[in-house]
Order: structure tokens, then C-alpha cells, then sequence
């Protein structure tokens, strides 16, 4: 049967028809099977896996973290599919292209005008070597003595003693317009480290390649510890990892490996029972380990190989030099096992506590997330500073603070309204929770606490806002808290080099 094509409000509707798995391809939406339920899923990649072929699907109006293979036998071909559309024009690139290849002729207009200008001056200024005269200054104010054979190419800054009214100059026209043309160039161009720094610190995350965000989760199952889990996201482990069906990690060294009986020889050897770092926290059930990337590289690369299966967008795995990563480990008879772990700038411009925060699938749940972000403000109490995490969290991430920051700001609200000085600014807040001014304002405002009132907002302690922590309290009663005592923790704000700060590039 042939695809229908339906137009609905202006714009094209998907083609829809009935499919055979000769003719699914990647961008195909179809009803497959999950728990028992008919779900609409969209194909994003196949493959002949023992002679069959699987399909990696990705369920519509579902987190990614669901996305995973499926064999042929869970898609629905009874039903219609839907067929991708036909890429579009971009008319935006269109244009952006055509402009990038007017400013191109722009500057080689401007260029050989200069050029031509520069040696026109040459052949009518004749050589008298015996005439005492000022000798002409070079274009970027440089050494006189420059070799007349190289050309100088003039930039905005244009500068210096003008030219006498007699010699023929350069049009400054056609410098100023190749300037400009230079100036407009869109930044496709390669940058510079710095540059390229620059963009990787304020853009908002550590994203350096945003196709990899989409990319196809390539590890099916890895066993860390006593512990099996099923990965969510892809993660830059070696090509030949992914045709394994289990993926074994040492859960002390994080090394890697494919194959049990290698993986056994490892752990014999293995003589690592904790973080290779200082030991900064130590209380009855957990102790964090602060270790700098620069002087344990292949662990912290493993250790963000590791977490990018768990964080979409994570995609900073290699380069660890400028940061600090304190690890959370629960302890027993055998060693430190790791929990989870926040990342950190050694030096940060926005002022972020926290660049990365993970708390590893099997240890979600159990509060081990809140002993995180509250560890990550007493070190930013500590260095007298107003902390916040980097942008944009995951949507895990986002609801625990969400959950950390509502908490502080009721319990402080309630205790000093016990205490018969209610009266606070949200700067005050801030400072006391070593909040910045806009979380707390965020967190205000989602619990609906910030009213405006004669001319003046004002802090209202709500019920709702009350009765949600008695709530929280009373399961913590019962579940027991997890807190971190700040008398326990033995730490500096560390000093670094101008070296050990920077990327290793």
C-alpha cells in the first residue's frame, strides 16, 4: 500500500503506512512493545546482532535513560508506522552561507586592493639612499626595519603616525572594509585554547561536542562490585567494548574490561582499596576523597567515562587537569566503595560549587544524593563563598536540589522564627546557606513563598511550605538522616599554580 501524505493547519503531516522489517529504517515511528504495553517509539539506529536484526528505539514522551534495543519481534508491523519527513531547507544556513561567502570576497577585494596600493607606492617612490628622511613607519607599529618583501596586513587597530600627503598610502577604506568583513566572519572559524576555554566555561555545561548528546547507547549491562546495572546513556568507552554483553569495572581503580577471566586476573593484582586521594571526611557510614585530576588522570578519566553513563550531558571525559573531584565512599571490611562524586573547578570565573554530581544508580534513593549537595555547600562555607551547581543539571539533578534547597530554606525559616527573629532578606538567606541571591529567589518562588506587599516583597512562611517539612521529617525519622557533621571535616581551600589550573592542551 502506498504511504498517504496528510496536510494538516499548513504544515505536512508524517506519511504513514503499513511497513515489513525490509523496509523499517532509521527515523521510523512504530508502536513496540514495552512491559506489556503498545508504546510509539522512534527507530534511531539498526543492526545484525547473531544473525537478527535489533533495532535502538527511543519511546515518545519517555526519558532517554529507557532508550534500548529490541528485537524484531516487539515491533507491531499489524499497525501503520509513521515515515520521517524529508529534510527541509534550512533557510537560515542558506543565508549564513551566502553571507559568509560575500564577506569572504570582501576581504580578498579589500586584500588585493592593499596589495596593489602597497606596490604601486614601491614602483613611484624612487630609491635615494643618500636623502636624509624619516623612515616610514610599518603598519602595526612594529620594528622599522621590517623586510620590504612581506606585506603587512592592516587590522581594526590601525594606528601610528600618518603617512605625508605626498607618498601614495593605502586607502584606508579598503582596510576599514576588510576589517569589518573579518569581523562579521560567524565563529566557524577553529579557535584558539583560550577561546575555546573561554566558550567550554561559560557554556553553561562542559559540552564540547553536542552530537555526541544523541548518540546510541553502546554498552549493554556492566557489573561494578556486587552489582549489575543497565546503563542509560552512551559513554566514549573503546569500540570493541560495545559487542560485549558484559562490561566488568573494578569498583576501586575503575579500570575496564570486556572479558571475566581477565577481569578476575585484575582484581588479584588490584591493590587499591580507596580513592587514590586525601581522605577529608570521615564519619560512622561514609568518607570523601578529594583528588585532583591533574595528578591522578587515568583514574578521574575512568571515573568520567563512568558517570557519563549516567549523565546525558556529559561530554568533558578527557581533559581532568583543572578539576577537583571529591568522592563519596561507604566503607566495610574490604574497602572503600564508591557511592558517587561532584566535580569541581579549581578555578571558576561564574563561581560554581559543583561542575558535575552523580550519585551511582545502585546507591539512588537512600539520601546519599542530599549528603552530596550538602557537602558541596559546607566546602563553600568554608571558602567564604556563594556556591551554586553549573547549568544546565539533569533532571535528576535539578529535583535534588530542588528537594536540598527547599529543605535548608524552611528549616532556617522555622528555627528563626522559634527563636523570635523571624525578620530576614533573601541576601541574609543566601549568605547564611551559602546560597547564591538566585536560587534562593527560585526556590522562593516555587514554593509560592514570595509575595509583593507595600511596594516591598516579602518572605511568607507558608502552611503548605510547613507541612510538607513535618512530613519529610517524620520519614526521616523513620528512615533515619544522613547529615554531614561539619566538625568532621578536615579541609583547606586548596592553592594551585597557574599551571595546575589550566587545561592540558
Amino acid at each position: 500500500m502506498a504511504p498517504r501524505n496528510d496536510v494538516k493547519d499548513g504544515e505536512p503531516q508524517p506519511e504513514r503506512s503499513y511497513a515489513t522489517l525490509s523496509t523499517l529504517r532509521v527515523g521510523v515511528k512504530a508502536m513496540v512493545d514495552k512491559d506489556g504495553e503498545k508504546r510509539k517509539a522512534e527507530i534511531l539506529s539498526i543492526q545484525t546482532r547473531k544473525g537478527s536484526p535489533t533495532f535502538y528505539v527511543h519511546y515518545q514522551e519517555f526519558n532517554k535513560r529507557l532508550d534500548e534495543w529490541v528485537p524484531a519481534d516487539r515491533i507491531d508491523l499489524s499497525e501503520e508506522v509513521e515515515w520521517p519527513l524529508p529534510e527541509k531547507v534550512d533557510e537560515k544556513k542558506k543565508q549564513k552561507t551566502k553571507e559568509q561567502l560575500s564577506n569572504s570576497k570582501a576581504i580578498n577585494k579589500a586584500l588585493k586592493n592593499i596589495n596593489r596600493s602597497v606596490s604601486e607606492s614601491r614602483e613611484a617612490t624612487p630609491l635615494d639612499t643618500s636623502a636624509k628622511t624619516s623612515r616610514r613607519p610599518s603598519f602595526q607599529g612594529g620594528k622599522e626595519n621590517r623586510d620590504p618583501n612581506v606585506t603587512v596586513i592592516a587590522t581594526e587597530e590601525l594606528g601610528g603616525t600618518p603617512l605625508p600627503d605626498d607618498e601614495h598610502t593605502v586607502d584606508l577604506a579598503d582596510i576599514q572594509d576588510a576589517a569589518a568583513a573579518a569581523k562579521a566572519v560567524p565563529g566557524h572559524v577553529p579557535q584558539t585554547r583560550e577561546e575555546e576555554v573561554e566558550r567550554l566555561r561559560f557554556g553553561g555545561s562542559m559540552t564540547q561536542n553536542q552530537t555526541e548528546i544523541s548518540r546510541v547507547r553502546n554498552l549493554e549491562r556492566i557489573q561494578m562490585g556486587s552489582h549489575e546495572i543497565e546503563p542509560w546513556y552512551f559513554s566514549p568507552y573503546p569500540a570493541e567494548f560495545a559487542d560485549c554483553d558484559m562490561v566488568y569495572i573494578c569498583e576501586f581503580c575503575l579500570c575496564y574490561f570486556g572479558d571475566n577471566t581477565q577481569f578476575t586476573r585484575h582484581r588479584k593484582k588490584c591493590t587499591l582499596l580507596h580513592p587514590p586521594g586525601n581522605e577529608v571526611y570521615r564519619d560512622d557510614t561514609v568518607s570523601f576523597f578529594e583528588i585532583d585530576g591533574r595528578r591522578q588522570r587515568t583514574w578521574c578519566r575512568n571515573l568520567c567515562l563512568l558517570s557519563k553513563l549516567f549523565l546525558d550531558h556529559k561530554t568533558l571525559y578527557y581533559d581532568v587537569d583543572p578539576f577537583l573531584f571529591y568522592c563519596m565512599t561507604e566503607r566495610d571490611e574490604h574497602g572503600h566503595h564508591l557511592v558517587g562524586y561532584f566535580s569541581k573547578e579549581k578555578e571558576c570565573s561564574e563561581g560554581y560549587n559543583v561542575a558535575c554530581i552523580l550519585t551511582l544508580p545502585q546507591y539512588q534513593r537512600k539520601g546519599f544524593g542530599k549528603l552530596l549537595i550538602q557537602f558541596s555547600y559546607e566546602l563553600s562555607k568554608i571558602e567564604g563563598k556563594l556556591g551554586s551547581p553549573e547549568k544546565p543539571l539533569s533532571d535528576l539533578g535539578l529535583l535534588g536540589y530542588r528537594a536540598y534547597w527547599q529543605e535548608v530554606i524552611v528549616d532556617l525559616l522555622i528555627d528563626r522564627e522559634i527563636e523570635g527573629t523571624p525578620m530576614i532578606s533573601v541576601e541574609e538567606l543566601g549568605s547564611t546557606l551559602a546560597m547564591t541571591t538566585n536560587d534562593v529567589l527560585h526556590t522562593l518562588q516555587n514554593l509560592n513563598m514570595l509575595r509583593y506587599s507595600n511596594k516591598n516583597h516579602v518572605i511568607v512562611l507558608t502552611d503548605a511550605a510547613v507541612a510538607a517539612r513535618d512530613k519529610l521529617k517524620e520519614k526521616e525519622r523513620v528512615k533515619g538522616k544522613r547529615m554531614i557533621d561539619p566538625e568532621r571535616l578536615q579541609w583547606k581551600p586548596p592553592v594551585f599554580s597557574a599551571a595546575a589550573r589550566t587545561w592540558n592542551w
